[in-house]
């Protein structure tokens, strides 16, 4: 389905970590988009924090920009210094378009956005929503949110319900593209000896420790039902709420957290022969990991909001709290719909998800703006010209 145009654009990708992925969403998103667009003869640029473990200048023939990453000095705030350091760059470049990967530490830098290129916004979900944050933060949060919105030259949002979210509150138009995932991998149950797991007897989470994902509302659901099969918990436990949670249930024997996997021939095998997989995401758009789940072919139980039934629709279960899991685990009330659920989740992560549909959206939607931007241009420079020759014509004797 590759629809590659003509023109070669330049374009520059910044606000995540760098690539190749070793932390999350958009820096997966960023390796496959920038990879697959320079296939297609595009020239691409990711800017890559001077933490990233890859050190080298160029990956799979997308040129890496690494800049100074204070974030394990300053926490935080130094994504705000990593990002503006990635913007003086990118204003010395000759980007057709700088593709910026969410707004929260780049918007408020948003005067020197380059000038000379159009600033394309991927709006992410509704980061002032997050519970880990205080009340302060998320009013600056929401502030930012307006601001990009505001300021951007265009506005991608990868949920439908994002798309309304922002032309209802902002009045403001975006353009609807969502994540994508792979379809076709393969799977190996002998990673599953590791973790002396067995096929299709344990259940699995693969998440950020964050407060918003409802991973205690998961774990307290999972021990209520008193099942033998254990809880595998995959994601980082390097945060204060994921030391918690460890802490908090150490002694549950059937709790294995594995910590961070980045390894998809791992994380992918541990998807396809868990007996359920649950989706405890709350706040976002379309979850990069939700769709991994899609494509794994296995029973997903979701936590009910607009984001995620925006994508899996009925072919899942939802909860809203810890009975509802403890009832799911108990009575396998998904049981007569299984092969239903798993196989058209299956055939939308083929027909709408694929990557290789996403790509063709990103690269038709990039060069309609280009198209639109020279036309713009091209208009203004004929308004000016002739504005200047009828201003010399000469004036008539009366």
């Amino acid at each position: 389905m590759n629809q590659s145009t003509n023109q070669s654009l330049r374009i520059g990708i910044l606000g995540c970590r760098g690539i190749p992925n070793h932390y999350g969403g958009f820096e997966q998103f960023a390796e496959y988009l920038s990879v697959a667009l320079v296939e297609r003869g595009h020239q691409v640029w990711v800017y890559n924090s001077s933490l990233h473990p890859y050190r080298e200048k160029e990956w799979k023939g997308v040129r890496l920009i690494h800049q100074y990453d204070p974030e394990h000095k300053l926490g935080s705030f130094g994504q705000f210094v990593y990002d503006f350091n990635c913007l003086l760059d990118a204003r010395k470049r000759n980007f057709d378009l700088l593709l910026q990967l969410g707004y929260t530490s780049s918007v408020v830098f948003h005067r020197l956005w380059p000038s000379n290129c159009h600033n394309i916004i991927h709006m992410d979900g509704l980061e002032w929503k997050r519970t880990k944050y205080s009340p302060l933060i998320r009013r600056f949060l929401l502030k930012m949110e307006r601001w990009a919105a505001t300021f951007g030259d265009s506005l991608i949002a990868d949920s439908i319900v994002i798309q309304e979210y922002l032309s209802v509150r902002y009045d403001q138009r975006s353009k609807f593209i969502p994540y994508g995932a792979i379809s076709e991998f393969p799977v190996d149950v002998k990673f599953l000896e590791e973790y002396a797991l067995k096929p299709h007897q344990y259940f699995l989470v693969i998440s950020r420790f964050v407060p918003e994902n409802n991973l205690e509302m998961i774990i307290k659901g999972y021990l209520e039902s008193g099942h033998s099969g254990p809880l595998v918990l995959v994601g980082s436990l390097d945060t204060s709420f994921g030391r918690q949670l460890k802490q908090r249930y150490q002694h549950a024997s059937n709790l294995l957290f594995l910590g961070g996997i980045f390894d998809l021939a791992i994380l992918n095998s541990l998807r396809h022969f868990a007996k359920l997989y649950f989706h405890g995401h709350s706040v976002g758009g379309t979850n990069p990991s939700l769709l991994e789940a899609m494509a794994c072919r296995v029973v997903i139980g979701a936590h009910d909001n607009p984001f995620n039934r925006a994508v899996l629709g009925e072919e899942a279960f939802y909860f809203h709290s810890a009975k509802d899991i403890h009832l799911a685990i108990r009575e396998e009330q998904w049981a007569p719909a299984k092969d239903q659920w798993i196989n058209t989740n299956y055939k939308k992560i083929q027909n709408e998800y694929n990557w290789e549909v996403i790509v063709d959206q990103y690269e038709a939607h990039f060069s309609s703006i280009l198209k639109d931007r020279s036309a713009s241009i091209a208009a203004s420079s004929l308004k000016t010209s002739g504005s200047r020759r009828f201003q010399t014509l000469p004036q008539k004797k009366l």
